[in-house]
């Protein structure tokens, strides 16, 4: 058995969800208010608790959990954090452009315009514009989460239309949603807390790949049976990138897991590293799918116009990563100190004091709301994988940046840690391969592409 993940309920079984935290605040620089400063979770298990950052009564932000018990004994816990009050990061940062005092956002109330980062800026942030605007018509990219979110599509519609993003609808056949059966019609009961990571996940694959077709495969229940169905319904459908933002411990039927609904040549699926620090997690430590580790994304003054470093907010909040009790060692992955699967592949923005802006009206939220954790990096770099194109048949593209390693086409993260493991590359970043971060963040679509 799984043990119950830290900070997660009793009652919530094997399985939580991972990441959607909510942003903190981060680049008070821009605004001239100082260094940045993190929020640190509250360890209850309330499932409406807050949490207060330690920080400037100018920068000062709270958050709520919402959804923290699962709907049943054996379900992944549903951790889903959003911004309640203070100041978010591109609220700083598009204030100190403007000239004006930010605004602070109120408790349980969403935002009426985005206060956090969109599709412009994660386009500029991985070298992205031009792709995204050129590539990636014919292409689907899956979204796999469990429970149904009715809203799904008239909020996909709202983000899309506010950014100016191509319509993607079931009307003009780029948005479909379905059961892990397929059915159009009988699909899961609703799920206000599952409700806000479905929207954050089509928000961020829309924001990289807007040219693509989106379908949402939604679970029964948030067991690995029934996603690990979900998974294997995408393929069928024909989807050839397919992500995933949940994980829970290791377990010994991981490996079985592995073959029965990841093993797909062909198909980049990704899945989101975790959020509670350093410690492997399934199905992140497939061999079959690509790690997504998380970052912290600042505006910069330097050639790239961005920094990253390992998100880490506090001991028990901050980007997965580690080495794998159970799954072998893919022949591609090299590294030498960790004899099984080595987590993450690669990265990208996660840290809640830099999350993005997300449209949901049926989680909760009830329009423009911020997100973070590494359930935002997982549907980023499906989208990036789809921008580079349908992957060979027979390959397994959690190889394809393992190709561009040390290279141009990957952005190196070499500062942060995200836990203790002595100096050890599985938990502090360094100068090419580290576990928190992998090889880095995409910079195009090169290493992408098989």
């Amino acid at each position: 058995m799984r043990s119950t993940p830290p900070n997660t309920p009793a009652t919530s079984g094997r399985w939580r969800r991972v990441g959607s935290a909510a942003v903190a605040t981060a680049a008070l620089l821009l605004a001239g208010l100082g260094t940045a400063a993190h929020a640190d979770a509250a360890p209850t298990a309330a499932a409406s608790k807050q949490a207060t950052a330690s920080a400037p009564a100018s920068a000062k932000v709270t958050w709520t959990r919402s959804c923290a018990v699962p709907r049943a004994k054996g379900e992944m816990a549903c951790n889903a954090l959003r911004v309640t009050g203070g100041i978010t990061a591109f609220q700083l940062r598009r204030a100190a452009a403007e000239g004006i005092t930010p605004k602070a956002l109120s408790p349980r109330a969403a935002s009426d315009s985005p206060t956090g980062y969109g599709p412009d800026d994660l386009q500029g942030a991985y070298g992205l514009a031009d792709a995204a605007a050129a590539n990636g018509s014919g292409e689907t990219i899956a979204i796999v989460d469990a429970y149904d979110d009715p809203n799904a599509e008239s909020d996909l519609a709202q983000y899309r239309s506010y950014y100016g993003l191509p319509e993607c609808s079931s009307d003009n056949g780029c948005f479909k949603k379905v059961s892990q059966t397929g059915s159009k019609t009988s699909l899961p009961t609703a799920d206000s807390g599952w409700a806000g990571e479905i929207s954050l996940d089509l928000d961020m694959a829309s924001a990289i790949c807007p040219n693509c077709s989106l379908t949402l495969v939604e679970a029964k229940s948030a067991s690995m049976t029934n996603l690990g169905t979900a998974v294997n319904e995408a393929v069928k459908l024909g989807a050839k990138f397919v992500s995933n933002s949940y994980g829970g411990s290791e377990s010994s039927s991981d490996t079985g897991w592995d073959s029965s609904y990841f093993k797909h040549p062909g198909v980049a699926i990704t899945a989101s590293a975790g959020d509670e620090g350093y410690g492997a997690e399934y199905p992140a430590a497939s061999r079959y799918v690509t790690a997504v580790g998380g970052t912290k994304l600042s505006a910069s003054s330097n050639s790239r116009g961005w920094t990253e470093s390992v998100w880490h907010t506090s001991s028990t909040e901050g980007t997965g990563s580690g080495c794998s009790s159970y799954d072998i060692k893919p022949s591609w992955q090299t590294d030498t100190g960790c004899a099984k699967r080595t987590v993450a592949d690669v990265a990208a923005v996660a840290d809640p004091a830099t999350g993005v802006s997300v449209y949901d009206t049926y989680g909760d939220g009830t329009g423009w709301v911020t997100y973070g954790g590494t359930s935002a990096a997982a549907p980023i770099i499906a989208g990036v994988y789809a921008l580079g194109g349908t992957p060979s048949s027979g390959s397994y593209p959690a190889q394809f940046p393992y190709r561009a390693a040390g290279t141009s086409d990957l952005n190196d993260v070499t500062s942060g840690s995200n836990g203790s493991c002595g100096s050890s590359y599985l938990c502090t970043a360094r100068s090419g391969y580290d576990g928190p971060t992998g090889w880095g963040t995409p910079e195009g679509v090169a290493a992408f592409t098989g």
